[in-house]
């Protein structure tokens, strides 16, 4: 049975390689996409939800206008560095493209989704976590209803990738993954000790680029632009690697992979106060005492790569043009 999924995301290079990963998976029937800022401005995520659906034909998808900013209640950073100023990387957005200039301030419609899927609806958020905590804020007893919750945030006993022990998704926001944390249940956290590992090398984004294009198909165009741009950023921090790891792709593949994923439960705290750790998640690792006025939650540790990296490869070449010839 299929994994109905709302999805929460912020636009940058792995969020759309996991959008467009989760559109032609199998096992995966996305319900919902929030676009949030993170990676990008809200508008500029909203824009990029926008082109991803006409590029992939699927307007049976809601997209709904997530955060525009923290709880933290300071101007959002952002690292063209990364993902590009426009969160595709290389890749140029085609001149014809007329996003519209919807205002999308319709986040109640995460309500009726969750309404809709009563009990069997699978949260995953891989961007900052604002939009989800809101959700738990504002309808605490309809978000109840949920049947799990995924995030790709933090990470623990590895270094951070903004600051040296904070990662991204919960530096952005750490007041909302506290949130997330203390509230979610049935909650399960990818970090980037794992996500790390996710590699789509350089010349596996060849052989998919090389496909694509003997089939003529246009979406697959974006992806090797998108992942060059990434992986020069990546080079330029860790030399030796050899392409780009795909956080966002391997938390939703995650999902429905139970048995090709390494997890424990452990407690956890995310550090909220000013200074050195901002933003910093802990787990208490320790076998002889674990505190307990921490909430437990599932921790992935280590997954089946070479599992997840053959599905990626057969959903961005054989399914993806399978489906597009349907």
């Amino acid at each position: 049975m299929k994994k109905k999924i709302l999805l929460f995301a912020d636009f940058g290079i792995d969020d759309i390689m996991a959008i467009i990963y989760a559109y032609y998976e199998k096992d995966i029937e996305i319900v919902g996409i929030v676009a949030e800022y993170g990676n990008v401005d809200k508008r500029t995520a909203i824009r990029n939800a926008r082109y991803l659906q006409r590029n992939t034909g699927r307007y049976d998808v809601p997209l709904i206008g997530g955060a525009e900013r923290s709880m933290i209640g300071e101007p959002p950073i952002y690292y063209p560095e990364v993902h590009g100023p426009e969160g595709f990387g290389g890749y140029v957005l085609s001149q014809d493209f007329q996003p519209g200039d919807d205002v999308f301030e319709n986040f109640h419609q995460i309500y009726d989704i969750i309404e809709k899927y009563d009990g069997d609806l699978t949260i995953v958020c891989v961007g900052r976590l604002t939009s989800l905590a809101t959700s738990f804020i504002l309808f605490p007893e309809t978000v109840a209803k949920v049947r799990e919750v995924y995030v790709m945030g933090g990470t623990f006993n590895f270094p951070g990738n903004v600051t040296p022990v904070a990662e991204a998704n919960i530096f952005g926001d750490p007041y909302a993954a506290n949130i997330v944390i203390n509230f979610a249940k049935n909650l399960t956290i990818f970090p980037l000790n794992v996500t790390q590992r996710a590699i789509l090398t350089a010349d596996m984004v060849n052989d998919i680029d090389k496909i694509n294009k003997e089939k003529n198909n246009q979406l697959g165009s974006i992806i090797k632009p998108m992942m060059d741009y990434y992986w020069q950023f990546y080079k330029s921090q860790i030399p030796n690697i050899p392409g780009a790891p795909l956080h966002d792709v391997v938390t939703l593949w995650g999902v429905f992979n139970e048995r090709e994923i390494v997890y424990e439960m452990k407690p956890v705290k995310i550090v909220t106060s000013p200074g050195s750790a901002f933003g910093q998640t802990i787990g208490d690792f320790r076998e002889f005492v674990q505190l307990a006025e921490y909430p437990v939650h599932r921790i992935a540790m280590g997954f089946n790569y070479p599992s997840f990296i053959k599905r990626v490869m057969d959903v961005l070449t054989l399914e993806l043009n399978n489906f597009n010839n349907q």
